[in-house]
């Protein structure tokens, strides 16, 4: 169970965010500087709230007055707008980034193979297309099993077949790892068929849509 619920001050509004997500996927709309990506951060810990609480299986992110657990600690996995590849290192290494030393890597072949980018691997960011670049993030974001998985844009540089392979990819490994999910989406489509709730976010205030 992921418990959300703090605050954090923007140029022009404040940020409040209260939600608790069981296994379940959430979409968050809305228009382009209302918070979506903020609220993404926060629960990764690149950012950290104001007030209040971030919590995962009991496990505390954020509190208030505490010291913040570190991004390394938090087992999230994070698929960043610009896909934050880093140039100095293969596609392969790339998506071992962060993986534990020995852990078993059986489901990371498996999607490479699923994803199409199996022969990208000795390949560098700077060599694939931007399609490429997101189903990479996607596969890396998953390599190391994390406990809340956070997408933001995550299909918006892939055409319709790569789209629903991912898509159908997401649902499979949610149904297999039940971990909370939460993607950012400015296409209805991808919210409606992915989600299982779908939450506005504009000017830092959230509604849940029915």
């Amino acid at each position: 169970m992921l418990t959300v619920d703090f605050q954090k001050s923007l140029e022009h509004f404040k940020l409040a965010c209260q939600f608790q997500l069981d296994d379940e996927i959430m979409a968050l709309v809305g228009s382009s500087g209302s918070g979506k990506t903020t609220l993404l951060n926060c629960i990764a810990g690149i950012v950290h709230p104001d007030g209040g609480q971030i919590t995962l299986n009991g496990r505390e992110f954020f509190k208030e007055g505490r010291k913040p657990m570190k991004i390394q600690q938090r087992k999230v996995g994070y698929l960043f707008q610009d896909y934050a590849l880093f140039p100095h290192l293969s596609i392969e290494e790339n998506i071992l980034y962060g993986t534990p030393r020995g852990s078993d890597l059986s489901h990371v072949t498996e999607l490479t193979n699923i994803l199409g980018i199996r022969r990208l691997l000795t390949k560098y960011p700077h060599q694939i297309s931007g399609g490429e670049k997101q189903r990479v993030a996607l596969t890396r974001a998953l390599a190391a099993k994390p406990d809340v998985l956070l997408l933001d844009e995550p299909f918006s540089a892939l055409d319709d077949d790569n789209t629903r392979r991912c898509q159908d990819e997401l649902f499979r490994i949610h149904e297999h790892w039940k971990i909370p999910v939460i993607f950012v989406t400015h296409r209805k489509a991808d919210a409606e068929r992915l989600a299982d709730r779908v939450v506005r976010i504009e000017k830092g205030h959230m509604t849940e849509q029915l």
